[in-house]
């Protein structure tokens, strides 16, 4: 299809309102009332050939009686004349048809089969389709108000400039409505419902360049198609546009019978997480938190580390807000001496200025508005990375000078803020509206605030965006014999073969003390499978008794002690990257859970920073005195493995463990899944 023209589409000229009710209680009256009465510029043509006119504005019969062109179409018709409905609109050249029916994919295969036949119908006609099953769009400084949810009914400014967009109508219309309530009426709205032709990435990709937009809130229940994911947040992240992601669900593309440790720990959103950390998007896990990490951005800088300092109005709330930062990951850390040495000339003697800053409830109390001093003393601390300001009963006038004071100390401020006002909003509402209007978001909850504090904080991942260019070690087939491949990417193994009976196995052994696994089954020792230091004179029956389990028998070497490292990939699926996965190895994997993850490929600093990410990092590193063990030798076992997965054959690649010595590190069990067909 031709590009699409999304002025056409937010800033039409004319809009059809194609089966426009003339009954004035009926919720699909409203957008054409308030089109026609909230200031819309353009022109708006209701058409139902049942009405001469309709509020106020002569009614069309049809599409075809429309006269000139039609930008955007919104479709008030029901499921069965949707098609026709987007086929009119494309004979009309309309840009864009918004459909709200319900009764498509959502209902079952016959409304499915329709929905089909509606994109169908959309790309023979090159006219955009948002919905079906959507609430619309409501794009404010065009004052385009084409929807029907009763939050739009609200006086919305746009003042924000913060744009939503997310798949849930109901959804959308409380996060309309609860922004607007707070005093941020969000500039776009979006609702893309079932997403038949565009979807979330679509309009969000489009969205986040638009220079009136500083943040994108994005409410997801799947993202079917990670490269579009990855353009929206590498786009946002170069246009300096905030990204907030409410993610419901997960890809049922994304979801695979998992064989290997990895598969079965490793989430199918963790390439979803893992790109998002790439690009800086802000995950959260509610609609409260949506809204408040988009009110963050939107005026203030992001965190650049874990540092809050606390300033307070009652001690006990500075100490449940440590008690909150401190199990949220955050540090509380003690003010350099010179910071307090200048806090104790303005914080009363019985208050505390180490960290949490008590100013007491005195401070108020001498006239001389020294609470925006105290603020901008802790901000300017090389410890303080965001500053928490906890509010408890400062009311009426107080309120409005703290809210004051405190905006424009904040305003020149690097430090990002967050305020939790623990008294009732009808006794601070002037005071709260000032620091929103300042940009600094007030919570109602010290719990809130302080995780918003958390999940802004922008860390850097383990992956290695440069490492993308790094080429695939597997250039032809990937070798039929999972040991094969080993050798082919350069993966030290012990010396071994199989056997199918067991004096084959004794004479491979010899006068060796041998290590005898089954071949066969994914998880061998889940069977019994595996006989560690089996001596010569064994190796026959224990063979035997293994082949009862499976058709061969590998006999390998002994391999020398060592820290056991679970090594795993999996592929990438629907257009998201490939996984690599790090974790503490052996076949208690899945009860230590000990596992670090990035994106593949890794070069070898990546796959040692991952490496770092585990908890076990230090008895790798060397602890309480002891030698360190060979990492280099095991980021390489991990570049190895993460630039394998890229092979179209290969859904899945672990080895567990491999043991890292002093020196080198050796693959003793290797479990490979090829796609299928391969």
């Amino acid at each position: 299809m031709a590009p699409t023209d999304w002025e056409r589409v937010l800033n039409p000229r004319t809009v059809a309102v194609l089966g426009a009710s003339g009954r004035a209680d009926n919720p699909m009256a409203r957008p054409l009332r308030w089109l026609a009465e909230r200031g819309f510029a353009g022109r708006v043509v209701p058409v139902n050939p049942k009405y001469p006119e309709l509020a106020g504005l002569p009614c069309a019969a049809s599409l075809a009686d429309v006269e000139g062109p039609v930008d955007l179409v919104l479709a008030m018709v029901p499921a069965a004349r949707a098609v026709q409905a987007v086929r009119e609109s494309g004979t009309a050249g309309a840009a864009a048809v918004i459909v709200f029916a319900s009764g498509f994919a959502e209902v079952g295969p016959e409304g499915a089969a329709l929905q089909q036949e509606l994109v169908a119908t959309a790309r023979e006609t090159g006219v955009r389709v948002f919905g079906p099953n959507c609430q619309g769009i409501v794009h404010t400084p065009s004052r385009l108000f084409a929807s029907f949810s009763a939050a739009v009914e609200r006086p919305l400014t746009g003042s924000s400039g913060i744009a939503y967009v997310g798949q849930s109508g109901a959804i959308g219309g409380s996060v309309l409505d609860l922004a607007a309530e707070r005093g941020l009426d969000l500039t776009t709205w979006v609702s893309t419902g079932n997403q038949a032709d565009v979807d979330l990435t679509e309009i969000g990709l489009h969205l986040v360049q638009r220079p009136e937009i500083s943040v994108l809130a994005v409410y997801a229940e799947e993202i079917p198609d990670g490269a579009a994911y990855a353009r929206l947040a590498a786009t946002a992240a170069a246009h300096d546009t905030a990204v907030v992601v409410l993610r419901s669900g997960r890809s049922a593309a994304g979801r695979r019978a998992a064989v290997s440790h990895t598969g079965a720990m490793v989430g199918d959103d963790t390439a979803f997480r893992l790109l998002s950390r790439r690009h800086g998007v802000v995950l959260v896990d509610d609609v409260e938190e949506l809204l408040a990490a988009a009110t963050m951005l939107r005026g203030q800088p992001r965190p650049t580390g874990r540092g809050v300092a606390a300033v307070t109005t009652s001690g006990g709330a500075g100490i449940l807000a440590a008690d909150r930062c401190e199990g949220l990951g955050l540090s509380v850390p003690v003010l350099a001496p010179e910071t307090q040495e200048k806090l104790a000339r303005i914080v009363p003697d019985f208050g505390a200025v180490a960290n949490p800053v008590d100013v007491t409830a005195q401070l108020f109390n001498r006239g001389d508005r020294a609470f925006g001093d105290v603020c901008g003393i802790v901000c300017a601390d090389p410890a303080v990375e965001s500053l928490l300001v906890l509010v408890t009963m400062v009311t009426g006038q107080e309120a409005v000078h703290l809210a004051e004071d405190l905006a424009a100390a904040m305003a020149d401020s690097p430090v990002p803020c967050a305020v939790a006002w623990l008294a009732g909003p009808d006794r601070t509402a002037e005071a709260r509206a000032l620091l929103t209007a300042a940009g600094i978001p007030v919570f109602a909850s010290i719990a809130v605030a302080s995780r918003m504090l958390a999940v802004l904080v922008r860390e850097p991942g383990p992956d290695s965006p440069a490492a993308t260019a790094l080429t695939g070690l597997l250039t032809g087939p990937v070798p039929a014999d999972d040991w094969e491949l080993l050798d082919v990417l350069g993966v030290p193994r012990p010396a071994g073969a199989v056997a199918t009976d067991p004096d084959e196995a004794a004479r491979i052994a010899g006068d060796r003390t041998v290590v005898l696994k089954v071949e066969g089954p994914a998880h061998k020792s889940d069977v019994g499978g595996v006989r560690i230091g089996v001596p010569p004179g064994r190796v026959a029956a224990e063979a035997a008794e293994l082949l009862a389990l499976g058709p061969s028998v590998l006999v390998q070497e002994t391999a020398p002690a060592g820290f056991e490292l679970l090594v795993g990939a999996t592929a990438g699926v629907d257009g998201w990257p490939p996984v690599v996965t790090v974790g503490l190895g052996g076949v208690a994997t899945e009860v230590h859970r000990d596992l670090a993850t990035a994106l593949a490929p890794l070069d070898h600093d990546a796959a040692l920073a991952l490496l770092r990410g585990l908890r076990s990092w230090p008895l790798l590193a060397g602890h309480r005195g002891a030698p360190p063990l060979d990492v280099d030798a095991a980021a390489a076992a991990v570049v190895a493995v993460s630039r394998a997965i890229g092979h179209p054959d290969l859904a899945e690649l672990e080895i567990n463990p491999l043991i890292v010595g002093r020196a080198g590190a050796v693959a003793v069990d290797v479990l490979v899944r090829r796609t299928e067909g391969t």
